[in-house]
């Protein structure tokens, strides 16, 4: 799969602050319908945005954003907010991912999709190309997504969780470990291997660009 533009930092910007959040998870748990589609919007993009990055299959990457709103909406009376409502979303995320990473893998490892199967909609979830990009500086910018992407699939499983949430979605060291349920030097010796097994899959000069949009 390409990924449309691949930048490094999520689609979603929207960042509820922890009171505002709150309060949208009490909304939500009352039944407010508004509330829960204004949580889905916050967090849809960054949703679709990992879950595509993860799987490297935009139809399957819908698949999942569907089944983690659905989870999130079955389980949001037991979320206690010892995390924040997005890390807790990322682990439903990266959990959705890997259990249907173990379905299909053996149909569809190692492929990587063409970027035509993006639809309009999927494109505006991912990041948009820069403003006033030149024609040639798009098509560079979108062969260079199609190798990293490749890359990255290449990767472990889990050494891709651990580089995207670092790396695109910026989460940190200790964020990243209470997601996955795992200690600090899990993640930290993660995160070493998978950037140089990504730079040994990339060509020098995208490698030597030093990040993975």
């Amino acid at each position: 799969m390409a990924t449309g533009e691949m930048s490094l930092r999520s689609a979603d910007t929207l960042l509820e602050a922890p009171a505002q959040e709150r309060g949208l998870v009490d909304q939500c748990r009352q039944g407010d319908p508004q509330a829960f589609a204004r949580l889905v919007a916050l967090h849809e993009g960054m949703v679709f945005n990992l879950a595509a990055r993860l799987l490297g299959d935009a139809e399957e990457a819908r698949d999942v954003a569907q089944d983690v709103f659905l989870q999130v909406y079955r389980t949001l009376g037991r979320f206690q907010g010892r995390s924040s409502l997005k890390t807790w979303i990322y682990r439903i995320v990266v959990n959705q991912c890997h259990n249907r990473r173990r379905f299909w893998r053996r149909r569809r490892q190692g492929q990587c999709r063409s970027i035509d199967e993006l639809t309009p909609q999927d494109e505006a979830r991912l990041a948009a190309p820069e403003a006033g990009a030149s024609p040639y500086e798009a098509v560079r910018r979108l062969e260079r997504a199609r190798q990293v992407q490749c890359a990255l699939l290449a990767l472990s499983f889990e050494h891709r969780v651990v580089l995207l949430l670092r790396e695109v979605e910026g989460l940190s060291c200790d964020a990243i470990a209470a997601t996955l349920g795992v200690p600090g030097g899990t993640v930290k010796s993660r995160l070493a291997r998978g950037r140089e097994a990504l730079r040994q899959r990339l060509s020098p000069g995208l490698a030597a660009e030093g990040d993975l949009a």
